[in-house]
């Protein structure tokens, strides 16, 4: 009787999966649709948690305004906190300003800077993170927790690989990333889980003339095109 119970329960997952390819299907179609008429982006990632008046807080406005006054449009989770900070700096250059909203516990609400055809909601993460690395010219990446360190390190591990093209990957604030960096270094390069010419693919800086100067520089030998 008990294997029979589990086995009904079984087969009744096996159908709501079945059923929620369609689902699926529907966030993928959206976004492609909606994302491909955008034009060159920027993303940029940070803790959900970063208050205004911050000094990250403020530091991401900054770099997000002068992104879009290089004329790149400026992608973000569309949430508060880093996220929010983006899209301002974005709204005051005049710049476009995306967001990919994820309904999160305690963390999410759009936030009103976002331009109001540009704001895509998603109920898979997995699906919101391919419009991130297929429609970004490159990753901001401020401080944040693990949901920004996910991002940073799936885009590395595509890049790594040859499953996407290269784009810059820019780790802003030395005090925060460089511990990690130092074991990055130290750790997994020193016992051979990665090569020296991995730790290329990231570059660390603390000001916004720094990753407009990095993103420039790069994309003067590549094309602007997405991803894959």
């Amino acid at each position: 009787m008990r294997k029979e119970q589990h086995t009904k329960g079984w087969n009744e997952i096996k159908t709501n999966d079945s059923w929620a390819l369609f689902k699926i299907m529907g966030e993928f179609v959206n976004g492609f649709e909606k994302m491909s008429q955008i034009g060159p982006c920027v993303s940029i990632f940070g803790s959900a948690r970063t208050k205004p008046g911050e000094p990250y807080f403020e530091l991401a406005v900054d770099v997000a305004q002068k992104v879009a006054e290089a004329v790149y449009g400026i992608i973000s989770g569309g949430g508060p906190g880093i996220m929010e900070a983006g899209i301002r700096g974005a709204h005051a250059a005049g710049g476009t300003s995306v967001g990919l909203n994820i309904d999160l516990p305690f963390e999410q609400h759009d936030n009103p800077y976002i331009d109001s055809d540009k704001s895509l909601d998603f109920d898979y993460f997995f699906v919101r993170k391919v419009m991130f690395v297929k429609y970004s010219q490159g990753f901001v990446v401020m401080p944040g927790g693990f949901g920004t360190l996910d991002e940073l390190f799936e885009a590395i591990t595509l890049i790594q690989t040859n499953k996407i093209h290269t784009f810059p990957i820019i780790l802003v604030g030395t005090p925060f990333w460089s511990g990690l960096l130092d074991w990055v270094k130290n750790t997994m390069l020193e016992v051979g889980n990665i090569s020296p010419h991995d730790l290329d693919l990231i570059k660390l800086v603390d000001s916004a003339e720094e990753v407009v100067s990095i993103i420039d520089a790069f994309y003067k030998g590549h094309n602007l095109s997405p991803n894959f």
